[in-house]
């Protein structure tokens, strides 16, 4: 029996996987879990679609699809035994025009690379019999894909660690990490921690945590935020799963897409527009830390300058709801900006490169008794499961 002691950094379903996945490994382990909010599921894991991915979009053999795939099945398997929703409501990926025939092909190779399970490729017809009111020309059915409640998953997992002896401490932030007597000293304010090993799992504040331990500046975070709409009670069963866009293969987000939630509600989002602020999450939310973080990193007017049209296309549907939905109306056209209403909004950590470049797979760094995970975008809540295996098996 080990009295080790470890430190998790980080309350999303992530961090929390990994340290029920620590306490599974290691009878007599003692998690110290550290959250910076007063509640579990704060950020990300706690303002995404509830979308559980099946594997589509990922470069075959990466992290990403690795991961996924693997995760998808922990998951569903620890809805069921834990009596939480899930739902194989099913999506549609749909071309609508000829010039996306190139990207759709391309993503269908992908897909069937990644083993996703059920995969079909249907006509207009067939679109229409899977879901009656959408159009298209083609389109990819996966009937795998699934919603649940990521927040009640985070929960109930934060009792298993719990219930196996560890602690979890709300509203407590790092603000140093030392490394004295062949220990890991964590400073929280005027309280400090002594642990054995340290995994941080910080999302939207991991490359400040990873300056914390020592880690390098690349990459930098970049905040984008993603705008809801939901679809008012007369028009949700308009859509019976998921209807998403061909994605731009330039970019790490799918597009706005129709979504079911598992409460019965249906929403329209997410857009993608740079964040002011990390953690805020109103339409005028700024933070003169955050920004001035964002603008002083090199990579991110790189980016910028590279991809600015596209910036302007998406500021057009952050300042007007006709021009958000313009786009998603070409998937279903019966739902307008009457039927629709601004309502929540997720702020999604992105890894950005000194030159410029998005990193797109998961980034789990290691050194002398201390892991960061650097970047663990979508699908990482999906995947939690499958990269807190991951992680735990390279813990030495």
């Amino acid at each position: 029996m080990t009295e080790e002691t470890i430190g998790v950094v980080g309350g999303g379903i992530l961090g929390l996987a990994i340290g029920r996945e620590l306490t599974r490994r290691r009878p007599g382990v003692r998690i110290l879990l550290i959250e910076k909010e007063d509640r579990l599921a704060a950020h990300q894991t706690g303002h995404n679609s509830g979308v559980v991915h099946a594997g589509l979009y990922y470069r075959p053999g990466s992290l990403k699809a690795e991961l996924c795939t693997r995760g998808r099945s922990l998951l569903q398997d620890y809805c069921a035994e834990h009596a939480l929703p899930y739902d194989e409501c099913g999506k549609l990926v749909v071309a609508v025009d000829r010039s996306e025939l190139g990207r759709f092909d391309a993503l269908e190779q992908t897909a069937r690379r990644n083993g996703v399970p059920a995969l079909q490729r249907v006509d207009g017809a067939g679109i229409t019999d899977i879901e009656p009111h959408a159009a298209g020309l083609v389109a990819l059915h996966s009937p795998c894909t699934a919603i649940t409640d990521y927040v009640a998953v985070a929960e109930r997992i934060g009792r298993e660690i719990t219930d196996a002896g560890g602690r979890v401490l709300l509203s407590t932030t790092v603000t140093a990490v030392d490394r004295r007597d062949g220990r890991i000293e964590v400073t929280c304010g005027s309280e400090r921690y002594a642990v054995d090993r340290l995994v941080v799992c910080g999302g939207l504040e991991s490359d400040r945590l990873a300056g914390l331990v020592g880690g390098p500046a690349a990459p930098r975070i970049v905040p984008f935020r993603g705008e809801y709409l939901a679809v008012d009670a007369a028009k949700r069963d308009l859509v019976r799963g998921m209807i998403y866009p061909v994605p731009d293969p330039r970019y790490p987000f799918l597009g706005v897409h129709f979504t079911r939630r598992v409460d019965g509600s249906l929403e329209v989002g997410p857009n993608a527009f740079l964040a002011l602020s990390r953690r805020g999450y109103s339409r005028l939310s700024l933070s003169p830390r955050d920004l001035a973080d964002t603008l002083a990193w090199p990579g991110f007017w790189r980016f910028a300058s590279e991809h600015w049209r596209t910036g302007l296309t998406e500021l057009g549907g952050v300042v007007s709801t006709r021009a958000y939905l313009r786009a998603a109306q070409r998937y279903v056209p019966a739902i307008g900006v009457a039927d629709v209403t601004r309502t929540r909004l997720g702020i999604r950590a992105q890894a950005v490169e000194r030159d410029g470049s998005l990193v797109d797979d998961f980034v789990v760094q290691q050194e002398d008794g201390i892991t960061v995970v650097r970047n663990a975008p979508s699908p990482a809540a999906t995947s939690g499961l499958a990269i807190a295996e991951h992680v735990v098996d390279r813990m030495v």
